[in-house]
């Protein structure tokens, strides 16, 4: 049973187009801030065609090209960037963007923010950064029943993007129990393909004897999509393809659930089942709960590649 949605979200399909455009713009070596997605291979495919992966902006020659990654960045980020005349190309995803106004704003507004995220994600990292003197992160349902909130009475909470929506749903209730004046954002942080992603592993979980999810272990999203499953009573494994699958895992299973998280490439789906069909998946059944129609405007510096025998592309 093939999960659907699943795999790339319009956010990654951005960044990681800005990444081969700006090859393509500008020829090897163009630098990228972080992993540009969380995946392995992703990062790999892109390194064998010209990008280097650096942890920090210091990295980049003076002058060099720098893609900044779809999870966001502070903005000391961009100001170091400019110090080092560095031509940034800011792939950070527009949802993501939101959260980081939205942060500003509560700030400008004399208030403390409880930031719901995961401590040391880069997209918790960028998004603090905005306002880190105001930010307090809360990480579970335990926190958010014991953190002390000074000046309770101006409060905003925002989420990371790629949480789970149940547990997500949870501290903010808490939050808001604990402090009834609250206030939260115009719409939720959690991003359309997190939670599209979630549902269409519910679904399957239901029928499926065990659950597999491509992508890796520093994926947030992809991890999400397994603790879905596995609430649902469903055993489920993150792989980063299909060489990390026991076998043991499909001994006894007649229904075997896939999907992908929101920065795996289809193309290892298409392996998966390969290799499935190779140990006698004889039927592929895709469950579809919605249908994406997303898309996002590629960033400023990498939307116009240069004419090729007459042709703009």
């Amino acid at each position: 049973m093939l999960a659907a949605p699943r795999g790339y979200c319009a956010g990654v399909d951005r960044a990681v187009d800005a990444v081969e455009r700006a090859l393509r713009i500008h020829g090897a070596p163009v630098h990228v801030r972080k992993q540009i997605v969380h995946n392995i291979s992703v990062v790999r495919d892109l390194e064998a065609k010209g990008a280097v992966f650096v942890e920090d902006e210091a990295e980049v020659p003076e002058g060099g090209v720098v893609v900044l990654s779809a999870h966001g960045v502070a903005p000391d980020v961009y100001s170091n960037a400019e110090a080092r005349g560095l031509r940034a190309i800011d792939a950070t995803c527009p949802l993501v963007t939101k959260v980081h106004l939205e942060a500003r704003r509560f700030a400008r507004d004399d208030m403390t923010i409880v930031l719901i995220g995961h401590q040391g994600h880069e997209e918790v990292i960028g998004t603090s950064g905005q306002a880190p003197d105001r930010t307090i992160l809360v990480q579970t349902p335990e926190e958010a029943r014991s953190v002390e909130i000074p000046h309770a009475e101006r409060l905003a909470y925002l989420t990371q993007t790629t949480l789970s929506v149940d547990e997500t749903n949870e501290i903010v209730e808490i939050l808001k129990e604990r402090f009834p004046h609250i206030q939260g954002p115009p719409k939720d942080d959690i991003c359309y393909a997190t939670q599209n992603r979630q549902d269409a592993v519910k679904e399957i979980a239901r029928r499926a004897d065990v659950l597999l999810v491509i992508g890796s272990k520093n994926s947030s999203n992809s991890n999400r999509l397994v603790e879905v499953a596995r609430e649902a009573g469903t055993p489920a494994h993150l792989v980063d393809d299909e060489t990390e699958v026991d076998p043991a895992w499909l001994e006894g299973a007649d229904v075997v659930g896939l999907t992908s998280g929101a920065s795996a490439p289809e193309w290892l789906v298409d392996r998966m089942l390969a290799f499935l069909s190779d140990r006698g998946a004889s039927e592929v059944e895709e469950v579809t709960v919605t249908e994406e129609s997303v898309r996002f405007s590629l960033p400023a510096g990498v939307r116009h590649l240069p004419v090729v025998e007459g042709v703009r592309t």
